[in-house]
């Protein structure tokens, strides 16, 4: 670097330390699309690349795993593990558990805040609860006590609510998460099993869509009610036997809303099928076979696949939601069940 004439040796000396401490900016981690799968009867947790339809991840070391939540940023994944209860924080770049934190009891599923700052997860064992994780210090802050042990907690679209729902007690509690209470109960006619919410124009709550023991449909909750409005059931399949194996009181397990928020998505393990309905009124469109035993869906943001974890077939299986066919089969564990999906960061 050439100096002006003129210059003093310090002021010379000085100038050359600053021009060379200017500081390089700091690099954004790549973010791929990803679903990750639960292997529900496995140690390991499969990560699912959304534009190839291929796995390009294990997570091992992990017991029994149950439910599965991405940090909005994609710096973590969240996992339950049922043999351990803890939930257990693993890297999506090195795909290895880097924590471990302890529940209160065994864990079921969990969900984690839109602004990644907390994580709250289902404890299913009496009298139930909803532990509250601290992402940034990776610790159990509070455990919320509700009537009956928990099997499913979601965050609504919003970020004010966490839901949760009991198989045992039949009971919905909804919890503000600014205070970490429960703000309303709903007692429903049976099990509470896998939940969704459709929203207002203002991204409120507007209902709560719930699977339910031993009912092939949906339950309609209006939020700001509290109560059920209406539920409908699922089509049976003219000619075909039901399959009642295997189904463990949830006929029907498993809900997702396209992200256009214009058609809602079910599975029923009694035909083993995902239904399409349309939104906002519940009018039945069509039903797509998907193999034995699907038990949870997801859908990436931005994507027009629905990704259902089929039990009976260790396999992830990619639905096209706009031609409304089956577009990919991948092979993952043994009993996949839960899963999730968004923008991790990668290698």
């Amino acid at each position: 670097m050439k100096m002006k004439s003129g210059l003093s040796a310090a002021a010379t000396l000085l100038l050359l330390l600053t021009w060379h401490a200017v500081p390089v900016p700091a690099q954004r981690p790549a973010m791929k699309m990803r679903v990750v799968q639960t292997n529900s009867a496995g140690d390991n947790v499969h990560v699912i690349d959304v534009a190839t339809n291929k796995v390009v991840g294990v997570i091992d070391d992990i017991e029994v795993p149950h439910g599965a939540a991405i940090a909005p940023d994609g710096s973590r994944i969240y996992i339950t593990n049922e043999s351990l209860s803890t939930v257990d924080v693993a890297d999506p770049r090195t795909f290895k558990v880097i924590k471990r934190v302890k529940l209160s009891g065994h864990p079921n599923n969990l969900s984690v805040t839109p602004d990644g700052r907390k994580v709250y997860a289902g404890i299913a064992q009496p009298p139930g609860a909803v532990d509250v994780i601290d992402t940034t210090s990776l610790t159990n802050i509070k455990s919320v006590p509700v009537q009956g042990a928990v099997h499913n907690v979601y965050v609504t679209p919003d970020g004010k609510f966490a839901v949760s729902g009991s198989v045992a007690s039949s009971i919905i509690s909804v919890i503000d998460t600014k205070t970490d209470t429960v703000a309303w109960t709903l007692k429903e006619t049976s099990g509470i099993r896998p939940m969704i919410f459709t929203t207002n124009p203002d991204g409120s709550t507007k209902q709560i869509l719930v699977q339910l023991s031993n009912y092939h449909g949906i339950a309609v909750v209006d939020f700001a009610t509290h109560q059920e409005a209406t539920r409908f059931t699922l089509p049976d399949i003219p000619g075909r036997d039901r399959e009642t194996d295997g189904i463990q009181g949830a006929p029907a397990h498993g809900l997702a809303i396209t992200n256009d928020g214009k058609t809602l998505w079910a599975v029923s393990k009694f035909y083993d099928y995902v239904a399409a309905y349309s939104l906002p009124d519940f009018k039945f469109i069509k039903t797509v076979d998907v193999g034995l035993h699907p038990e949870w869906l997801t859908i990436p943001p931005g994507s027009n696949n629905l990704y259902v974890g089929v039990a009976g077939k260790n396999a992830t299986v990619a639905v096209d939601t706009k031609e409304m066919r089956v577009v990919a089969t991948i092979p993952v564990g043994q009993v996949p069940k839960r899963n999730a999906s968004g923008m991790l960061q990668s290698q």
